[in-house]
């Protein structure tokens, strides 16, 4: 199947094939796909996501050519729901894109920071800003004071809107922003210096004629964090996003007009923009949203059985927890397809929730910097633990540090080929960061940071960030594997795998792990002999960790993925 997509979106037109998938599609819609697949030679000149996509689906929704779902629909603990077709969504978008404009005094290319959480608002500022060609900047909720003021210094933001509750963070921080003209509010009340959003709605006229943007105009900028130094800016533009997940949107995501998709990520990180605007909405998907303030199984298991719901897109961890709960009890009626994405999931997860629910989990793998790089698409064989293949039309190769190609099965840098043709789909720098920008690039690639192996069908292995790699004695152990074997005790619930300094080895394999409450009590000294003889017998007897050290819970980001780099920097600390 992948082979035949890649022939099709190389060598033919890419429009027979989105027409036998998606009838619904239209042709002014597809033309842009030929573009993509064409390796950016008929790539559009210009291209906007809002007019270009929303409103042609916008149409073939009043024509009736769309299936009744809604194109967006919120809920909440509290019992509110929300739900808006895409004629809807249009009407919204158009007077919050003049609310910016007028109210605000926003231009073409100023840029907006936007900390909110998962309230319908974030949806329709994000879509004005790409219908007034003013670039979205989103930050998740938990930005402190002190991450605000950065990101505003450092992108040179003409507005915030935020919420009641961040507020008083940000007017803390006002004498140190110099380029700020505008604060936006999205709160039932009013606050003094601010403008209220929903008050705005009442007095703004829906008559908004489109911005003509330029594909190659910035649309996105994200913060996202390297292993020094502050976090960086990563700028995407109206065709890497707006066009560069129609592939992985049908054939990894496997969406229709028809599919109505959950994804929990927080509306701070990337994958709320993969998954809950630009892929759903390419296809004429529904996005929905449930607006939990924090992660809790049962809520989830809950949401999935009593709401619609085809596809679901969720961290590992999530996952992790969720087969720990046990939903086998729930009735999933209508799902039909799960996603992964963030950090790599073991493979006695999905074991276990294949085992629960009857679903396989299909992994992807991508980065703020690109679009889905590799996956397991529906149609392939799924290969536990495997990343999938590439993605078109990225060429994927795994290098060394000079940039040489290396053999199928060798561990080097997972890196996608941008010379001599540069896949259009790719973040388009790290703002006003040149050196960081040339430096991710090695010979004919760009670089990861992530290790990994190839196999000789093509599949591609994680091993470890190119920070995380362990060298105990001279050999490279990879966290993930072992992690994946300790996940396979009964008596572990969670872990993570760092470095230890060792005064004879340099480093050693150090394991932290939460326990399953069964093994709460049990004596410590038993269990890590235990843990250790069970990673000898499934993995490598190298790779087992000469030091276990239990503990309550492990340090997450906000979206879940553990921070190994924060256990490290306590081992190394030590030392």
């Amino acid at each position: 199947l992948i082979n035949l997509i890649r022939w099709f979106c190389i060598y033919e037109s890419p429009s027979r094939l989105f027409h036998g998938c998606n009838r619904l599609l239209t042709s002014r819609i597809i033309s842009y796909y030929d573009s993509v697949n064409q390796c950016e030679k008929e790539l559009p000149k210009y291209f906007n996501f809002a007019s270009d996509v929303l409103d042609e689906w916008l149409q073939l929704e009043k024509d009736g050519r769309r299936p009744a779902n809604p194109a967006f629909w919120w809920v909440n603990d509290e019992g509110e729901e929300v739900k808006w077709s895409f004629e809807e969504l249009g009407f919204l978008s158009r007077k919050t894109a003049n609310i910016l404009s007028e109210a605000c005094g926003l231009q073409r290319g100023d840029r907006v920071l936007a900390v909110l959480p998962r309230v319908p608002e974030w949806w329709l500022l994000s879509i004005a800003c790409i219908r007034a060609g003013i670039v979205f900047i989103p930050g998740t909720s938990q930005l402190t004071a002190k991450d605000i003021l950065y990101r505003l210094q450092a992108s040179k933001a003409k507005c915030i809107i935020t919420n009641d509750t961040l507020a008083p963070a940000v007017e803390s921080i006002l004498p140190d922003c110099q380029f700020l003209k505008a604060k936006l509010i999205v709160a039932k009340g009013n606050r003094d210096g601010w403008l209220n959003l929903r008050e705005l709605f009442a007095v703004t006229s829906a008559d908004h004629k489109c911005v003509k943007t330029r594909n190659e105009d910035p649309m996105l900028i994200y913060f996202t964090s390297g292993s020094t130094g502050s976090p960086k800016m990563v700028v995407q533009s109206h065709s890497s996003y707006g066009i560069g997940f129609a592939t992985s949107s049908r054939y990894w995501m496997n969406l229709t007009p028809s599919d109505i998709m959950w994804n929990t990520s927080d509306t701070g990180w990337v994958k709320a923009a993969w998954s809950s605007i630009f892929a759903p909405w390419i296809s004429g998907s529904c996005v929905f949203v449930h607006n939990m303030p924090q992660f809790k199984p049962t809520i989830i298991a809950e949401t999935l059985s009593r709401y619609p719901i085809t596809i679901f897109c969720t961290a590992p961890t999530a996952y992790r927890m969720l087969v720990q709960h046990d939903v086998s009890s729930y009735k999933f009626m209508t799902l039909k397809h799960c996603l992964s994405g963030g950090e790599p999931l073991n493979p006695e997860v999905m074991e276990k929730w294949k085992i629960q629910t009857g679903l396989d989990i299909y992994e992807g793998y991508g980065q703020t910097e690109t679009v889905t790089i590799c996956a397991n698409m529906k149609g392939m064989k799924i290969k536990p633990g495997s990343l999938g293949k590439a993605v078109p039309p990225y060429n994927v190769r795994i290098i060394d540090d000079h940039g040489a190609v290396l053999p199928k099965g060798e561990e080097g840098n997972i890196a996608i080929q941008v010379q001599p043709s540069r896949p259009f789909c790719m973040f388009s720098e790290y703002l006003d960061n040149p050196e960081k920008t040339a430096a991710c690039m090695t010979g004919n690639f760009y670089v990861t940071g992530d290790r990994g192996i190839m196999d000789e069908e093509g599949y591609v292995w994680f091993v470890g960030r190119s920070d995380d790699i362990i060298n105990s004695a001279g050999y490279r152990i990879g966290p993930f594997e072992v992690e994946s074997a300790l996940i396979q005790h009964p008596a572990v619930s969670e872990s993570a795998v760092v470095s230890s300094p060792d005064p004879i080895r340099g480093e050693v394999v150090k394991a932290f792990v939460v326990l399953a409450p069964a093994f709460a009590s049990h004596d410590p000294e038993k269990l890590t002999r235990d843990l250790q003889q069970h990673v000898k017998k499934v993995t490598a007897p190298y790779k087992y960790p000469r030091k276990v050290e239990f503990v309550q819970s492990l340090p997450k980001t906000a979206t879940g993925k553990i921070q190994r780099k924060v256990l490290r920097n306590k081992e190394w600390g030590k030392a």
